[in-house]
């Protein structure tokens, strides 16, 4: 019995402070529609910030509290509002997603940069070590004290709040119709940024709450907020009370758990059903908790208009793509040092994992957050049962992966948005927390079997052997020219993301991909005509668990070893956010994620960047910078629909048709290939680097040359952006007509001026 009730007060303290965090998530979410997956990351730097405060610069405790709590986190909450959730206004929920994962990936980055990971920070709770005795020897420290208080303190304030004040019926009012508030003298902008300060003042005190019960690790810590997710949803981010009360279930049920299950060595299954499932038990509740919710209606598309633009793939530049992938990686080879071409094949592995993203996010609308987990399937596949190199572990890989994908898939068919988003993440962070952590295991009726993912730490991967093509082995290509094990796995990913890079297309060109994109468009449509929803998605969710099973298994090759750290949730988000960056509704997206990763990791690695520089944080502040740019990269550019390879296409397509740039391109780069090859201080880095300012001057030859020719019109054809985000044809319609769109409209129908000038004066 004494041992029941002390789980059950550290059960409740914990409960406190996933309380406390959800509340402030269903705070913002219900008062600005915006579902911050940040907010882990926001509770991680109060953490930090306190101890900071308190323990470094020996701060009193009150004071660092206070200052952390209602100076620091308000302003977080403000800056944050003020330039980055307003621009999200009138914004699709994927955008919204996009930038609030970039969001929670750069504050880890710069926490990281800040407070350096791996160092270790003295640190206690509130009343460290005192408490009382209750109940026959049970003690009750006064810090799970605090913690339940603070939750029952929030609870209360937060209820007057919203539904006893001008200020919280106002911000309640501004996410139902933002227009109606604001006619009825609401101020939408100022209840918005009121909702995040106080969201963020309290994700910043479950932070702190977490001081001295946890490792400062910046990571770890924005997980273990995310536990306060599940909650979020039991409460359905509406009801406070039902949040507080999922909480209360999920920090019991945990405590009750890591107390009575089996421990290791009681049976051969407790490695499996034992304490190691601890850490999962929140996820799993999130992802059983989003299966029962009720299903929400068939997506339409509505007034609003998409602003993405993928025109179709043409074969003809398709091959000519996939051609200049495999020559391009065959002619870095004399370019490239050993390391180098290890990092180069490591691009065309992660661009694989991008492409796989392709189908599912760019062409189906359905967002995953865990392809780099089932990338993680793949590689253990690999090393188990492609021994000696045999191709069947890449069958392998894609059979077992492509199956997972499509058990994900099933239970989360009625999903959609964020509610699908927080589903696959679940589902990572469960893979993270205890899949690839389990020790060896057997089954509970029977003694001859083992289970074993990684063993005791990590597990071996044989390179492999195809068609003849060792890929560990020197020797000569095609008897064109000798290669080592380096250089033929660098071909062989390269031409493996090509071949890929064409089944896409074809996937694009064909009616699967119409239905793919129509029914991104408009499920409720699709469904209208009677197409088959739960086929079409359950096929392209595991299309693209295959594709990133198969990378996953290449990938694991490289380093011919595979451990639990190389398929970490946190890992997967800067393929993801530089995917959308890049563009996910074209292959060259994929590429653009895996060139982008792999240069900021290996520039993160140059000592000329890692020196003292204007005082920014001394040695190695390029290689942290470089770790954070990703997300900083995600919350700038997330808003581009059409992404950065839709711009680089255009200045490609400027040098393609001008004769002077695509002869001054082709000089300089003939040049540059011959002098990298022959002078000892250049090297591969240089070749890439004078590759992309050849590709802007060719750009602006080519630019200029079509300005002359007038095939290039002077002024760039206004977007939807430049006249209030409505399609011309909905003006009238959707907001009233203005003299600008007047002018567009004769523009657009080419009505001479004096017709257009006696029009607009009507």
């Amino acid at each position: 019995m004494d041992d029941f009730l002390g789980f059950t007060i550290t059960g409740l303290a914990t409960a406190a402070i996933l309380a406390i965090g959800a509340s402030g998530l269903v705070l913002t979410y219900t008062t600005t529609g915006v579902f911050n997956f940040a907010h882990g990351a926001v509770g991680m730097l109060g953490a930090f910030t306190y101890w900071q405060l308190r323990f470094d610069w020996n701060w009193p405790a009150p004071i660092a509290f206070v200052v952390v709590l209602f100076v620091v986190a308000p302003f977080v909450g403000v800056v944050l509002e003020r330039v980055i959730f307003r621009g999200l206004q009138g914004t699709t929920e994927a955008v919204r997603l996009v930038v609030t994962v970039s969001l929670l990936f750069a504050m880890i980055g710069l926490a990281n940069w800040v407070w350096a990971p791996g160092v270790s920070r003295p640190d206690k709770t509130f009343f460290a070590g005192e408490g009382f005795e209750i109940g026959g020897g049970v003690v009750v420290q006064y810090s799970e004290l605090i913690r339940i208080s603070a939750a029952v303190l929030v609870a209360v304030l937060l209820r007057i709040l919203l539904y006893r004040t001008r200020f919280g019926v106002a911000m309640r009012a501004t996410v139902d119709d933002r227009p109606l508030a604001a006619l009825n003298g609401a101020r939408p902008d100022r209840s918005a940024m009121l909702a995040w300060a106080i969201g963020c003042s309290l994700a910043m005190l479950s932070g702190v709450l977490f001081v001295g019960t946890v490792a400062l690790d910046a990571q770890v810590i924005s997980l273990l907020i995310v536990n306060a997710y599940a909650a979020a949803m039991i409460g359905r981010l509406r009801s406070l009370p039902l949040t507080f009360l999922g909480a209360v279930l999920i920090g019991l049920g945990s405590q009750y758990w890591l107390g009575y299950s089996p421990q290791p060595g009681e049976a051969r299954w407790a490695n499996f059903f034992g304490p190691p499932i601890y850490g999962a038990i929140p996820v799993i509740v999130l992802f059983v908790v989003l299966l029962v919710l009720p299903a929400g209606r068939l997506r339409g598309h509505g007034v609003a208009r998409t602003r993405e633009f993928y025109p179709m793939p043409s074969w003809r530049g398709s091959l000519l793509f996939a051609a200049i992938v495999v020559g391009s990686a065959a002619m870095a080879i004399p370019l490239l040092t050993k390391a180098d071409t290890v990092t180069m094949a490591r691009l065309f592995g992660t661009a694989i994992l991008a492409l796989s993203l392709v189908p599912l996010v760019g062409l189906a609308g359905q967002v995953s957050l865990c392809q780099l987990s089932l990338a993680g399937v793949g590689g253990v596949a690999m090393a188990h049962l492609g021994r000696g190199g045999s191709p069947m572990g890449l069958v392998w890989a894609v059979v077992f992966s492509a199956t997972v994908g499509a058990l994900i898939a099933l239970p989360a068919l009625r999903l959609s948005g964020i509610y699908l988003a927080l589903a696959t993440a679940a589902f990572a962070v469960f893979m993270d927390r205890w899949v690839w952590k389990l020790d060896p295991f057997g089954l509970p009726f029977t003694d001859s079997v083992t289970i074993s993912l990684f063993g005791f730490g990590s597990v071996g991967v044989d390179r492999l052997r195809i068609f003849g093509f060792d890929t560990g082995g020197d020797g000569k290509v095609l008897w064109l020219f000798e290669t080592s094990a380096e250089d033929r796995q660098l071909l062989l990913l390269a031409a493996t993301f090509s071949l890929l890079a064409l089944l896409v297309v074809w996937i694009r060109r064909g009616p699967f991909g119409r239905r793919l994109l129509a029914m991104k468009d408009s499920e409720a449509a699709c469904a209208t005509v009677g197409m088959n929803l739960t086929g079409t998605k359950l096929a392209v969710f595991a299309i693209s668990a295959g594709m990133a099973g198969l990378g996953g298994a290449l990938i694991a090759g490289i380093g011919q070893s595979t451990n639990p750290e190389n398929w970490q949730f946190a890992l997967g988000l800067p393929i993801f956010m530089l995917g959308v960056v890049g563009g996910l509704g074209r292959v060259g997206g994929a590429l653009f994620a895996g060139v982008s990763l792999q240069s900021l990791n290996s520039m993160a690695r140059w000592p000329p960047l890692n020196t003292r520089f204007l005082g920014m944080g001394g040695t190695g502040w390029y290689s942290k910078f470089a770790a954070a740019s990703p997300g900083f990269m995600g919350v700038a550019l997330g808003r581009n629909p059409n992404g950065a390879v839709s711009d680089i296409r255009a200045g490609f397509e400027s040098i393609m048709h001008s004769r002077r740039a695509l002869g001054f391109f082709a000089v300089a780069m003939g040049g540059l290939y011959v002098a990298v090859l022959n002078v000892e201080a250049l090297n591969g880095w240089i070749f890439i680097l004078g590759t992309i300012v050849a590709l802007g001057v060719g750009a602006q030859i080519g630019l200029r040359e079509g300005l002359a020719r007038g095939d290039i019109e002077p002024e760039p054809d206004r977007t939807l952006e430049q006249f209030g985000g409505t399609a011309l044809e909905w003006v009238g319609i959707d907001r009233q007509v203005t003299d600008s769109d007047v002018a567009l409209l004769d523009e657009k129908l080419g009505l001479p001026a004096v017709v257009a000038s006696s029009m607009g004066s009507r």
